[in-house]
């Protein structure tokens, strides 16, 4: 049975009327008596502590608590904090026959950003390629391939300048909080299981950048494990093969030995909307639409799924300050074949 929480001028009249019943003749409702005045200082002494109680319970509930009482429930679980990351590829190098370039030399970015060589390397027929991670952690430093960088200081018989051999990738930002509170959630609400469905999803979501994951028993045959995952914040959520073999090599270490274990890029459908008649138009009001959608998509968009055209639609009408629309394109639902996800295309305003 809930206890009722009474209010501050609730605790006021019981303790007036409390110290009426014990001490006839005082005045306790009155302000400016002695016994008005302490009725209120003990009540407001008591709101306090109600207030104090009631704070405590909230922390005790992982998905109440503040951020800061996160990494306590997370502990006490098993669940840590995915800390940032570093983004991590490999340069093409030009020079002369011969040359060296040694470990820890520093190439730049056009913005600033930094890299160091992993391994020292011996210009061979006119090049070599070096693998790179950046210096600081976090998105930015994913870079795509074919940016040219820099080297900061001169090296004898190598070029000053190098590209990007392949996608500079893996780089991540510390875990959201909210990211954080949700694996807290699942590890309660899907406790391990010895290597069942939701065993391999949390594996995944456990590597740094990977936001959703999803896990198909028998996928590649019978006795195969296959296992899709997205990085939700990158600028492409959709994984490439370094991010891919370091979520496998993270499952590996932890998965039983009685299934066969393969780590699957999705492949994406684009969803391109087109949305006539908004009313009112503004540009806050499509920028809210945008953000409304693509949430949609993360919220409802699986591997093989069907993305229903109500969703859409609700996803558009909630956005704030939307009171009509027509959405033109899709005209219907978006079913995806197996191992597809459906992914926000942009918008194009009729």
């Amino acid at each position: 049975m809930p206890v009722p929480r009474p209010t501050l001028p609730k605790l006021i009249e019981q303790l007036a009327s409390e110290m009426e019943s014990r001490l006839p003749g005082i005045l306790p409702r009155a302000r400016r008596s002695l016994a008005g005045v302490l009725v209120r200082v003990f009540s407001g002494g008591l709101d306090a502590l109600y207030k104090f109680l009631e704070r405590v319970f909230k922390q005790a509930w992982p998905d109440q608590c503040d951020e800061e009482e996160l990494s306590a429930h997370g502990a006490r679980w098993g669940v840590q904090q995915k800390t940032a990351a570093p983004a991590t590829g490999s340069l093409l190098i030009g020079g002369e026959n011969g040359a060296a370039l040694m470990a820890g030399s520093v190439f730049q970015r056009a913005d600033g950003a930094q890299f160091t060589v992993d391994v020292g390397v011996i210009i061979v027929g006119g090049s070599a390629t070096a693998a790179i991670t950046a210096v600081g952690t976090g998105q930015a430093g994913n870079t795509a391939a074919g940016i040219q960088f820099n080297l900061a200081s001169p090296v004898l018989g190598i070029n000053s300048t190098a590209v990007a051999s392949t996608e500079i990738s893996g780089g991540a930002d510390v875990e959201r909080p909210e990211l954080f509170r949700a694996r807290i959630l699942e590890r309660i609400r899907r406790p391990p299981h010895g290597g069942d469905n939701d065993d391999y999803v949390a594996w995944a979501k456990e590597v740094a950048g990977v936001s959703r994951a999803w896990c198909t028993p028998n996928g590649m045959g019978a006795g195969t494990v296959v296992v899709r995952f997205v990085r939700d914040d990158d600028d492409d959520p959709i994984p490439d093969a370094g991010e891919i073999e370091a979520v496998r090599m993270h499952i590996e270490a932890q998965r039983p030995a009685t299934a066969e274990l393969f780590v699957l890029p999705v492949v994406a459908k684009p969803v391109a909307y087109v949305i006539s008649d908004l009313q009112p138009d503004s540009a806050e009001i499509r920028a809210a639409i945008i953000a409304e959608l693509k949430d949609m998509h993360v919220r409802d968009a699986i591997p093989g799924g069907t993305l229903l055209i109500t969703h859409m639609r609700e996803a558009i009408s909630i956005a704030a300050g939307e009171n009509d629309h027509v959405l033109v394109s899709p005209a219907g639902n978006v079913t995806c074949l197996p191992g597809e996800l459906a992914t926000f295309g942009g918008v194009t305003w009729a």
